[in-house]
């Protein structure tokens, strides 16, 4: 899942140089849709959805519409490798929207202190090597690592018990159809001239990391839980700046070199499990 979701910055990158965020969108979660919502249909995976159709609708707001939008947005403005290390904030925040309904353990001083150094880490990726326009695409990121950290909760509190694959074909479908007109208003003017590798980065990500990236998503979000699962964030960042730095022949500048690690002691310290306390009459679990 970590490399999975490391990969879609460097393909988001290329995208943009000839599309526009919104085409970006939904061609890639057009063509997840196209890939998925067959199979569920054929599974029988779509009619139990139904009952729970407006909190679908959530989900695919807070985990695809918003974020996939806000992240090509921002790579208009900023690297790819600044963009991938800044949704490493995405456990810090599952933290704390965790505890705000009761899922996360209480916020004692090693979370306080994880909380502490993850925004300091933040603070030094952004305040370093930033122009005065990078810093809408950096709130816009911020937004999305947002919405990555509420999208586990939602799922795991209102969809846990619906079919996996259903979710997240109806959440692309969904999602391509809100970005349909956009699309359509910002194509180029000449859409066969586009670089064939804007095409080919658009295809990457509609069917690596849209329609796969969603299937094992949801398979880690049942064997670890919603908090824990966005743990993911400690590697595939290092993914995206590897591939920024190799691929893109970004700088790799002080903020990005100091500021990364924090992020991820930050995040190990306020995500790490509390250990029950021992009880006298309770045999310890093996």
């Amino acid at each position: 899942m970590a490399v999975i979701w490391g990969v879609p910055y460097l393909f988001i990158k290329i995208a943009v140089e000839d599309l526009s965020p919104s085409a970006v969108v939904f061609g890639r979660t057009a063509l997840a849709a196209l890939l998925l919502l067959p199979i569920a249909a054929a599974r029988g995976m779509l009619r139990p959805l139904l009952p729970q159709w407006r909190w679908l609708l959530v989900f695919a707001g807070v985990e695809v519409a918003g974020p996939f939008f806000l992240l090509t947005f921002a790579e208009q403005r900023i690297s790819s490798s600044l963009t991938g290390l800044l949704v490493a904030a995405v456990p810090l925040m599952g933290v704390l929207f965790g505890r705000l309904v009761g899922l996360a353990d209480p916020i004692d001083a090693r979370r306080l202190t994880g909380l502490i150094v993850g925004v300091l880490g933040v603070g030094v990726l952004v305040g370093v090597d930033l122009h005065a326009d990078s810093w809408v695409a950096v709130v816009a990121v911020l937004f999305a690592a947002a919405g990555y950290a509420i999208g586990p909760i939602v799922a795991d509190q209102r969809l846990s018990g619906l079919p996996s694959l259903g979710v997240s074909a109806v959440a692309m479908a969904a999602t391509a159809v809100a970005y349909l007109p956009f699309a359509v208003l910002t194509r180029p003017d000449d859409v066969g001239g586009a670089l064939a590798r804007s095409w080919w980065a658009v295809a990457v990500l509609g069917i690596v990391c849209s329609a796969l990236a969603f299937l094992v998503f949801f398979a880690l979000i049942a064997e670890v839980g919603p908090t824990r699962a966005t743990v993911i964030t400690y590697v595939n960042p290092a993914v995206a700046l590897l591939l920024g730095v190799l691929i893109l022949g970004e700088p790799l500048t002080v903020g990005l070199l100091v500021g990364f690690p924090l992020v991820l002691l930050g995040s190990a310290l306020a995500t790490r499990k509390v250990a029950a306390p021992e009880r006298e009459s309770a045999p310890v679990p093996a």
